[in-house]
């Protein structure tokens, strides 16, 4: 092999290998900054890729929760309503039951008439207001809610309305309804009984419909945690594995920095030939 002080063959080769050390030396050092071992598509594009997809669906998942805890939060509140009026319901059939004693005095029939009304009048205040974020599931004329059950906006869960208003297809007692007499009290007795079957009937169903929203809430916040977990297999570093390749990686730089020196130090032999 000629020696030439034109051309260093062996500074040259020592030149890439440190130029290949230093540019591993930068990707492991970005790896650990970041934690991602793919933080680009540059990196590893099918995977960056299947990442970004995956993030976006767990990212659509808060969307889905937060549809599922305002479903879960308005049947809530309807339950709690209408547990409400079921109770009151139950005292205003002992109230009929009181006045449909014959032998009761007028006055006394007078108030236990007077306490049915204004029991018959609050089950429309709380029908009325039992309301969540402007949607209330028991007045009258109550329309269902829907709440999204996936990311991809394609299933949803429905709680149907349950009109317990005065007068509507479950509190069948009327507006108007009374126990001043005998003959009333008497009628009201069955009357009552058959809006309390009623109710705890709608009831039931909201109750299946609140677990049905819990159930999904639990499953979709399990869903979105493995599809994070996931998406860290992907991408996240092994630091300890970096961090080991990172110490080999500096090493060997620094006799990538002594063999370019001892190469570029060959050629200044080639004086001693001409002393």
């Amino acid at each position: 092999m000629s020696t030439s002080v034109n051309t260093n063959v062996g500074a040259m080769v020592a030149l890439q290998n440190l130029n290949n050390t230093t540019s591993q030396l930068a990707s492991v050092q970005s790896i650990i900054s970041t934690g991602l071992k793919v933080a680009s598509a540059k990196d590893d594009g099918a995977t960056w890729a299947i990442a970004q997809n995956q993030r976006a669906t767990a990212s659509s998942l808060d969307s889905v929760k937060d549809s599922l805890n305002r479903a879960s939060s308005v049947t809530d509140v309807a339950l709690a309503a209408g547990s409400q009026i079921s109770d009151l319901l139950s005292q205003m059939q002992s109230k009929a039951l009181s006045a449909s004693d014959a032998s009761l005095d007028t006055a006394s029939r007078a108030a236990l008439n007077t306490d049915f009304i204004s029991l018959r009048n609050q089950i429309n205040q709380v029908a009325s207001n039992a309301s969540f974020n402007g949607i209330n599931l028991i007045k009258s004329g109550a329309t269902d809610i829907t709440a999204l059950a996936n990311s991809s906006g394609s299933s949803v869960l429905t709680v149907n309305a349950q009109d317990l208003s005065v007068g509507g297809a479950n509190v069948t007692v009327s507006a108007t309804g009374t126990i001043g007499t005998v003959t009333q009290a008497s009628a009201m007795i069955a009357t009552v009984q058959t809006s309390i079957n009623k109710v705890s009937a709608a009831l039931a169903k909201m109750g299946t419909a609140s677990k049905s929203i819990g159930s999904q809430l639990t499953f979709v916040g399990k869903l979105q945690d493995t599809i994070t977990a996931g998406v860290g297999n992907l991408v996240d570093a092994d630091l300890a594995k970096e961090s080991a390749t990172l110490q080999a990686l500096q090493t060997k730089q620094q006799l990538g920095i002594q063999a370019l020196s001892i190469a570029n130090s060959a050629s200044s032999s080639l004086l001693g030939l001409f002393r």
